[in-house]
């Protein structure tokens, strides 16, 4: 006769199933952010394309609610993309977006843009004064600007985002960069002032 399975016997084999599966669906996830983030920007780089060729609001895919406004570029760290209109969660999730209300890329003003600081923007914890960025505007304008300051502020210092008449370059993400815990009050704001600007071939 087959002695019946005790509770905790069972509990022994299915308990550590349970938590190998949990633990390879968490991976997944982790892993899937940043891979989502690499391939929406070849889609991007397509659509940008198209932007510079005149096409006006080019959606990266067929559902997209966003379009490419924009080319963020830094050689010292490698950064090449495209920048998003808008700067909501469901934009960032594929890109840096820009935030509306502020001068858009190509125009002078304070152009302000967003990102994550675990997949587009994690480049800003290795940014100091004296790097330079280069913004590319959809009709070709590419404007040079230098990194004058970098701080840690409260979400509410709104300060950040006013147009004081000079012409600049204001990159936001969450901090800290390791945070455990998404969407805390503190944000990494990084201010570079424009050098000067350029035409840069169609293409």
């Amino acid at each position: 006769m087959q002695h019946p399975v005790s509770v905790r016997s069972l509990l022994r084999r299915i308990v550590p199933v349970v938590l190998f599966l949990a633990a390879v669906g968490f991976g997944a996830g982790a892993i899937w952010i940043p891979v989502k983030a690499a391939l929406a920007q070849l889609l991007l780089q397509r659509a940008w394309g198209e932007t510079r060729r005149g096409e006006q609001r080019v959606a990266p895919w067929p559902w997209a609610d966003t379009w490419p406004l924009g080319r963020l570029r830094m050689s010292r760290h490698g950064v090449d993309l495209i920048v998003l209109a808008g700067a909501s969660g469901r934009t960032l999730a594929f890109g840096p977006g820009h935030l509306d209300g502020t001068a858009v890329p190509g125009e002078l003003g304070n152009v302000v843009l967003s990102g994550h600081r675990d997949t587009h923007f994690r480049f800003l914890e290795r940014v100091v004064p004296g790097d330079l960025l280069s913004l590319e505007a959809a009709d070709g304008t590419s404007r040079t600007y230098r990194v004058a300051r970098v701080r840690v502020v409260h979400e509410e210092a709104v300060d950040v985002l006013a147009d004081d008449g000079d012409a600049a370059l204001t990159l936001v993400t969450c901090y800290p960069f390791d945070a455990v815990v998404p969407g805390g009050p503190l944000r990494y704001v990084v201010r570079a002032e424009l050098l000067g600007q350029s035409m840069v071939d169609r293409r």
